[in-house]
């Protein structure tokens, strides 16, 4: 055999090997986009949705009654304790005017 001929046999044997190789290669890549592609969507289908379910209709009418501003009360220091009671532990004993601040507060609201 000449060489002519042997290398035109080495080359079609590469050639042979080579093309499916690369052709199998790149198959193989679109599709992993094309998959990306679908769970792209999916996805964007998916967060479209909660964004729908959790959107609240505005109204555009104007309110028709403002609220009111909040009255600051002025306490003595007296009303807040001595002192004593600074850096105290759990266990000690509560202040004498901490169990009606509650019920201080919800009178000042009813008040308003």
């Amino acid at each position: 055999m000449s060489k002519q001929m042997t290398f035109a046999l080495a080359c079609t044997v590469v050639l042979s090997a080579l093309v499916p190789g690369v052709a199998g290669y790149l198959t193989a890549r679109m599709e992993a986009i094309e998959a990306a592609e679908r769970n792209l969507r999916a996805l964007e289908a998916r967060l479209e949705l909660r964004e729908a379910r959790d959107a609240r209709p505005v109204s555009y009418t104007p309110c028709t009654r403002t609220p009111s501003t909040p009255q600051l009360q002025e306490f003595s220091a007296s009303a807040l304790g001595d002192g004593r009671h600074a850096g105290r532990r759990s266990g000690d004993e509560l202040p004498d005017w901490l169990p009606g601040l509650p019920r201080d507060a919800e009178n000042a609201v009813r008040a308003e």
